[in-house]
């Protein structure tokens, strides 16, 4: 065979052969293009001071609750059952003395009280009868918005031990109901009318969340001595821890409220600091 025969063939192989290798090569591209990016983890920051580690994604599997990125949530004990009231208030610091009002509120008389509180700046606590709060909502929220004490006073002010354990419940339950609904939190203290508590009462103030206050010296305001006899009653009775009764309402009350504004600043002149014991958690 002549040397110049064999020259196309061997062209011809030459052409096939490159043809073959752009194909695969073409293949190999195409390949690149069509799968999935892997992804290469970015580089981390120079190490140093700036440097952190990174932060881990949470999965289910690390059980990462739902409110990580809100603010905690305080939820306030229930107290024990106590056996007895508080009747005076000595935690509250040296010279400290608390007023407190019952049985309101009144448009009449706890407006007044309001005022010449809010003068000396001065903090109480009202225990308010459900009833009362109901119809005068706005006096209820502004004792709150003053920075007061709105204890649960029951609902019309019976006579406790006489009645039933679902009818005291009723009576305390429906007025911490009513406070929450305007107030927007429930009260944490309790005061039985006319001072008669029981085993019930105590344990359902326990399971409403509330703790159960009493009084040092009573003003006998309800009997309408005369403002002057109200005055030196507070006086006299004045000592570290001293919790004091008055009432806003139940009856003519002008005379509680005369009296406030005269015995009022002299306990502040003697030094006694009038406070309401804090919000529990």
């Amino acid at each position: 065979m002549k040397k110049d025969e064999m020259l196309p063939g061997r062209r011809t192989l030459l052409r096939v052969g490159a043809c073959l290798g752009a194909a695969a090569a073409l293949r190999m591209l195409t390949a690149e293009d069509t799968e999935a990016p892997v992804r290469r983890a970015a580089a981390g920051p120079a190490p140093g001071p700036q440097a952190a580690p990174p932060r881990l994604k949470s999965t289910a599997y690390r059980l990462a609750p739902m409110t990580a990125d809100a603010p905690p949530q305080y939820h306030t004990a229930l107290p024990p059952v106590r056996r007895k009231p508080f009747l005076s208030m000595p935690q509250l610091g040296p010279n400290t003395m608390v007023l407190t009002f019952d049985d309101g509120p009144d448009p009449r008389y706890t407006p007044e009280i309001l005022r010449t509180l809010r003068e000396h700046d001065v903090r109480a606590m009202f225990f308010v009868c459900g009833e009362m709060a109901t119809d005068n909502r706005d006096l209820l929220r502004e004792m709150h918005d003053d920075g007061h004490v709105v204890g649960n006073h029951s609902w019309t002010h019976p006579l406790l031990i006489k009645m039933s354990y679902d009818a005291v419940h009723d009576e305390m339950a429906r007025t911490s109901e009513v406070i929450d609904d305007i107030l927007g939190e429930r009260p944490q203290w309790f005061r039985a009318p006319y001072g008669a508590w029981n085993r019930d009462s105590f344990r359902i103030g326990a399971e409403l969340g509330m703790e159960p206050m009493a009084w040092t010296v009573d003003t006998l305001d309800w009997t309408t001595p005369g403002t002057p006899t109200i005055v030196r009653r507070v006086l006299d009775g004045a000592a570290p821890g001293v919790v004091v009764l008055s009432h806003d309402a139940g009856g003519d009350r002008s005379q509680s409220v005369a009296a406030l504004r005269t015995y009022l600043p002299q306990l502040l002149g003697a030094g006694y600091r009038l406070r309401v014991p804090p919000k529990r958690r």
